[in-house]
């Protein structure tokens, strides 16, 4: 495994390189953002250990800056803020997960291993197909500059078709992932809320696969 490190205290980011070199690790060092930026171009790494507060360009935006340039390295963000805002906003940014100094090493080293089990898979925080656009903090939506006006559920449904786009979901698949246990047991509820979006992102955008289910069409 192959991690950076960015952090711009030097005995702090000194102690996180022994200790996962000791675990057999590969570990550098960028002391800003804009460092990391061009490392995190340069070379393929497992896993970023990504600080807050950098010198220049500070942790969130260098999170956002790398998932904009398409480089899906788990990122572990590492701080002394611990707020509730502090974590949304680091997680938003597309951070996949926070740790709050002071912390135990043992708990870095194990939030890593998971980290790299999950991959490095394509994981957007604003998702976009075709002229779609979602966002799912601030659970907004948009076809080309339109905002669109969705209800709770058909907002759920679209995200659900956007994280797999091209892809024909069951109306189970669809169930399990845009309802709760407390949905009505209705047969035809799915088809109920696809017609509804269908008028609002366009009939053409959701297709029908007969005995299977519902495509987004990847081009929307």
């Amino acid at each position: 495994m192959r991690v950076l490190i960015v952090e711009d205290e030097l005995r702090m980011a000194g102690l996180i390189r022994r200790g996962l070199t000791r675990e057999g690790l590969a570990a550098d060092v960028a002391s800003s953002g804009e460092d990391a930026l061009w490392m995190a171009e340069a070379h393929d790494y497992d896993a970023v250990v990504l600080d807050v507060m950098l010198p220049g360009i500070n942790g969130f935006e260098t999170s956002r800056s790398l998932r904009d340039r398409g480089i899906w390295v788990p990122i572990l963000m590492l701080t002394a803020r611990d707020s509730v805002g502090d974590r949304v906003e680091g997680l938003d940014a597309g951070a996949d997960d926070y740790l709050v100094k002071p912390f135990a090493f043992a708990e870095l080293l194990a939030r890593l291993r998971a980290l790299v089990r999950r991959g490095d898979q394509e994981r957007p925080a604003i998702l976009e197909v075709g002229d779609l656009r979602l966002d799912p903090a601030t659970r907004r939506a948009w076809r080309g500059s339109a905002e669109l006006r969705l209800s709770a559920k058909e907002f759920s449904l679209l995200e659900t078709f956007m994280r797999r786009p091209g892809e024909v979901l069951s109306r189970l698949h669809l169930l399990e992932h845009a309802w709760d246990f407390a949905y009505e047991n209705r047969s035809n509820i799915v088809d109920v809320y696809i017609r509804h979006l269908r008028q609002k992102i366009g009939r053409e955008a959701l297709e029908t696969v007969r005995g299977a289910g519902y495509r987004l069409r990847a081009d929307a």
